[in-house]
């Protein structure tokens, strides 16, 4: 699973991004692990001092593959892979020198990311029951978009749109600044044929609206359970959905279960990026 959906594109960011970070903590160069013997070889080993979700392991390779290619990386578990506290990640092998250099690095990838997937697979459990799934949003850490959304899959999520490039979801000041929903739907239509439509609405006259302009999917902002089940009926009033919905908008894990059951398709959270708690993780030289 080290390789889930480590594609070109996120190869390559993998490599920027680490190169950057790197670059900021180095400077012209690590004064205090010049200190050790540039001789001495040590083992380490990375640990878990709480329950997790774990994510980041081709950052953390890209971190020594670049400060030491020599350096020998022994994983105990997987991107995706849960662990309890004080578990073992990982057990690294090389120059004390190297491992001293790239450990902040590699532990601000690993405990950052890390925290995304956890928070995600807390939520994925929480929804199991449904047929619901959980996406991401675009509330990224600036800079650590692709890395966050790589996160988001090993917790179980699904990736939303990447950026404004690749997917259109109108929001309500779209819809303001075009004139109403009709018209933001009719001017996509005209302009971008071949993009599916997302619009968010915020009441049930909203949705009907949007449903009658010929949306493919909307985007219930805030709608109370009620709202969500009248939304859910209505769309299915033909006996076939008519659009595909997704729920956003104040979910936490006391209410994400109920809302999955009302029978949206998908539920979108924010807090999956945005509001983490980086993962206790320490090295420790043996």
């Amino acid at each position: 699973m080290t390789s889930l959906n480590i594609d070109k594109q996120l190869l390559a960011d993998i490599r920027i991004t680490v190169t950057r970070a790197l670059r900021e903590d180095i400077g012209d160069g690590d004064r205090t692990a010049a200190l050790v013997d540039e001789s001495s070889i040590i083992s380490a080993t990375i640990i878990t001092r709480e329950k997790m979700t774990l994510a980041g392991r081709p950052w953390l390779d890209e971190v020594y593959a670049q400060l030491d290619p020599s350096l020998e990386i022994d994983w105990r578990l997987d991107d995706g892979d849960c662990a309890a506290a004080n578990t073992i990640i990982c057990e690294l092998h090389g120059s004390a020198r190297s491992l001293l250099t790239g450990e902040r690095t590699a532990l601000n990838f690993l405990q950052t990311l890390s925290a995304t997937a956890t928070a995600t697979a807390a939520y994925v459990r929480a929804v199991q029951d449904t047929d619901c799934q959980i996406l991401d949003t675009r509330k990224t850490l600036p800079g650590l978009r692709l890395a966050q959304k790589y996160a988001v899959r090993c917790g179980g999520g699904r990736n939303h749109r990447i950026g404004l490039f690749d997917a259109i979801l109108i929001k309500e000041n779209h819809i303001r600044g075009a004139g109403g929903i009709g018209a933001v739907i009719a001017a996509c239509r005209k302009q971008q044929p071949d993009f599916p439509i997302e619009i968010e609405v915020e009441s049930i006259a909203e949705l009907h609206e949007a449903l009658s302009a010929g949306a493919e999917r909307m985007l219930l902002d805030n709608f109370s359970l009620e709202m969500l089940e009248t939304a859910v009926a209505i769309n299915c009033a033909e006996g076939q959905p008519r659009a595909v919905l997704e729920a956003s908008g104040g979910i936490t894990l006391e209410n994400v279960s109920a809302i999955a059951k009302t029978g949206v398709d998908f539920i979108s959270i924010g807090a999956l990026t945005k509001n983490i708690q980086a993962i206790d993780l320490s090295m420790r030289f043996g």
